[in-house]
């Protein structure tokens, strides 16, 4: 346990010094006198088996339901497994839920999303302000009738809690082929517990955001849609127009209750870590 807090603090203690550095960095570099920064911006990588720690797991076996899911590193080269490889989402998505509990929840999703980054004193995000477009290098698999549920999510620093960024995942390719997705950060929409956001949270917009954590979610309660899934996941990054060589998907899609269930149970922290079964979840 004592071991466990120091790693924590110290784990703290690193990212605190990061932000200072950047934040000194930017200083000497005089950002926001000189043209904004457009280079591409790395969010999360999963090249290497420690990205993998950075994330947590959710499904909705966690609360009654049936799915399994897991977040694997595949390494590169199969005689090197401390090598580069890639990440993959990969599970079974199931409708169904235990019989005590059925018409109380609902069933038929999974997702991951980035740990929380604590520091000192607040807590590490990303700023998004100087790039238009979010860049997610991924390869589709499993069942084709899985290849159109998922979906994008991001939260920022917002006072509420059940506010969520989502956007459809579209992919283009079912051949087993990795490609490059392109989705403009304007075309996000704010969700809030569930519900598409209405009045004045609607005029709020991404780009000025910070991101405080960002998730993948395959949703199959509402479509139907059931059968093996697999998302391999190489990178996560934000870009700028010059650096979109496909076309982007710019078309926003209507709010997803299952989104904001998935995260609730993502909250707690869980990672399914039995090989062996991809739904046993483990304290």
């Amino acid at each position: 346990m004592a071991t466990s807090r120091w790693a924590s603090f110290m784990s703290r203690v690193n990212r605190s010094t990061q932000l200072w550095r950047d934040g000194t960095a930017r200083a000497i570099r005089m950002d926001g006198v000189n043209e904004p920064n457009r280079a591409p911006m790395p969010l999360f990588s999963f090249n290497r088996r420690e990205d993998i720690d950075n994330f947590s797991l959710g499904v909705d076996r966690d609360i009654g339901g049936s799915s399994t899911a897991r977040l694997d590193f595949v390494p590169d080269d199969p005689s090197d497994p401390n090598g580069k490889g890639k990440g993959r989402f990969w599970g079974d998505m199931r409708l169904g839920v235990r019989s005590e509990l059925q018409g109380k929840i609902r069933g038929g999703y999974a997702g991951f999303r980035s740990k929380p980054r604590p520091t000192l004193f607040s807590e590490l995000t990303d700023d998004i302000s100087n790039h238009e477009y979010l860049a997610l290098r991924v390869r589709a698999g499993g069942h084709p009738r899985t290849h159109n549920a998922y979906f994008v999510n991001l939260q920022t620093q917002s006072p509420i809690s059940g506010e969520l960024w989502q956007h459809r995942l579209y992919l283009r390719k079912h051949d087993g082929s990795w490609e490059d997705i392109f989705i403009p950060f304007s075309a996000f929409a704010l969700t809030s517990y569930g519900e598409l956001a209405t009045g004045w949270a609607s005029q709020v917009t991404l780009e000025e955001e910070k991101i405080r954590w960002l998730g993948i979610s395959l949703l199959g309660g509402n479509a139907g849609i059931e059968g093996p899934f697999e998302l391999g996941i190489d990178s996560i990054k934000a870009v700028n127009q010059e650096d979109v060589h496909t076309p982007p998907i710019g078309v926003s899609m209507p709010p997803r209750l299952d989104v904001y269930l998935t995260f609730q149970v993502v909250d707690k922290h869980k990672r399914l870590d039995d090989p062996a079964d991809p739904g046993t979840t483990e304290e």
